[in-house]
């Protein structure tokens, strides 16, 4: 019977990633959001600007080609961190809590081919 010796490694800590445009991701509150935040806050932003009212996670979910739980469940970060604010239980009531200025830039979004070819 071998033993091994156990190795214990720290985990390895990456930077975080931040959105493009933004000075270290940070928002004028102090709190900081990732690249795909960034890119459902700007979504959030540009929606609004088109048809004067917040979207809906169904639109959310249309525009980035998501299931339905991972919208809620960026919406859910994006409020506990502060970035948005909801009524629960009333629809469209996303408010953004920062400023658009430093929001990124859209980016479109890749379509996702799921066709199958028969040899």
């Amino acid at each position: 019977m071998r033993v091994q010796a156990q190795r214990h490694r720290q985990p390895v800590r990456l930077p975080r990633r931040t959105a493009p445009g933004v000075l270290g991701g940070q928002t004028p509150a102090g709190s900081s959001f990732t690249e795909k935040q960034g890119q459902y806050l700007a979504f959030i932003w540009a929606y609004m600007q088109i048809n004067r009212q917040p979207p809906a996670e169904r639109d959310m979910q249309r525009y980035f080609g998501v299931t339905p739980p991972s919208v809620h469940q960026m919406v859910l970060t994006l409020e506990r961190s502060g970035l948005i604010r909801r009524q629960p239980g009333v629809a469209r009531s996303i408010q953004l809590l920062v400023a658009h200025d430093i929001l990124p830039k859209l980016q479109p979004v890749q379509p996702v081919i799921t066709s199958v070819q028969r040899y």
